[in-house]
């Protein structure tokens, strides 16, 4: 059984099947629908349903509020058709963005790495290349958990050229998803992964300076994105602000400073916020928002910026960016959020994240 999913302002109609969500539907069909977490957590991908009836699943009440749902509200990663429907979505025009339709990957576990105490890099190998523009993630089917998302770390051409994704997984306390890929998984493991999603990417056409400030785990997607555009031969200035709490997390701290060795244009600023006074880190300390201000003298005006990492960091360096002279239009945010996260108040301050 299906039904009939009219997407305003597109004009689009598209078919549902029963059970499968609004968003996957779109995403299959190549029609990109503003979304983040993907599990009803975040409420970027909120519509207006202007007819018809929709379940909402398991739609978070942070995300989607009660009077939301009075008002014909739904979040379009968890609801599913109960008739034929038309939605209302906000959907920017993105001169950069690739559309590509979401395929599902069967994957082979083919290496299982410690980049640090707490984060892993798992190198799945999968049945077919995957087409991604770099900055995007990938949702993997996790045994008695259920999908997770995970942003890709290596770049495209690598990716076309192994069939092979890089995903690092940071264990979060708590985490049922993460626990299980760091004490169950196992090389020769299979997993289940879809994607291409997101709509974190770089806005190349701007022609304007790149920053990308990365906490934890976050530093996948920049990789991604940085190895991308300087393999293409990118000349536009690009900085890494990338923090950590110790040098023991700092992972991937080579290939960054050998990256800044080759090319004039990248420029690499690790900090540390914890590293034990009297080690010798002769970088610099701090947060990342900190050391972005130090390097930057506090004006970040006329430059793109690219923030990936846990909420608090985001909600920092959004504030930082604004007070240096850097406006919504030029900050682009991926944020890492669990089912804690949500119940935190947004920032007033970017009413996109």
């Amino acid at each position: 059984m299906s039904y009939q999913l009219t997407i305003e302002p597109l004009g689009a109609t598209i078919e549902v099947e029963a059970g499968q969500t609004v968003l996957d539907a779109a995403l299959r069909q190549g029609i990109y629908l503003p979304h983040a977490c993907g599990h009803g957590l975040c409420g970027t991908c909120k519509v207006q349903v202007c007819g018809g009836e929709v379940d909402h699943g398991a739609a978070n009440p942070f995300a989607l509020m009660d009077f939301e749902r009075d008002d014909g509200k739904t979040l379009a990663c968890c609801a599913t058709l109960q008739a034929d429907t038309t939605i209302e979505a906000e959907i920017d025009e993105e001169p950069d963005a690739r559309v590509i339709a979401v395929r599902d990957f069967a994957a082979t576990v083919s290496r299982i790495e410690d980049l640090t105490p707490t984060i892993k890099a798992i190198h799945l190998q999968l049945d077919k290349a995957i087409d991604f523009q770099a900055g995007q993630y990938v949702q993997v089917e996790i045994p008695g958990v259920g999908p997770r998302a995970f942003s890709i770390a290596n770049d495209p051409a690598d990716v076309a050229a192994t069939k092979s994704i890089e995903l690092n997984v940071r264990r979060l306390p708590g985490g049922a998803g993460t626990t299980w890929l760091h004490e169950q998984l196992k090389t020769g493991d299979r997993l289940r992964v879809s994607g291409p999603y997101g709509r974190f990417f770089v806005r190349e056409s701007a022609r304007q300076p790149m920053l990308f400030m990365a906490g934890g785990s976050g530093l996948s997607s920049p990789r991604s994105m940085i190895v991308d555009l300087l393999a293409r031969g990118c000349t536009l200035p690009i900085t890494l602000v990338y923090g950590q709490r110790s040098r023991e997390e700092l992972y991937y701290d080579a290939q960054f400073r050998a990256l800044a060795e080759q090319h004039p244009n990248f420029s690499y600023v690790p900090a540390l916020s914890h590293e034990p006074e009297g080690s010798d880190w002769d970088g610099l300390r701090g947060f990342v928002h900190e050391a972005a201000k130090a390097h930057f003298g506090g004006n970040f005006a006329g430059r793109k910026a690219y923030l990936c990492g846990p909420p608090p960091m985001i909600e920092a360096c959004i504030t930082t960016l604004m007070q240096g002279r850097l406006f919504e239009r030029d900050i682009y945010t991926e944020k890492f959020l669990s089912a804690a996260d949500a119940q935190a108040t947004r920032s007033p301050l970017f009413q996109r994240v």
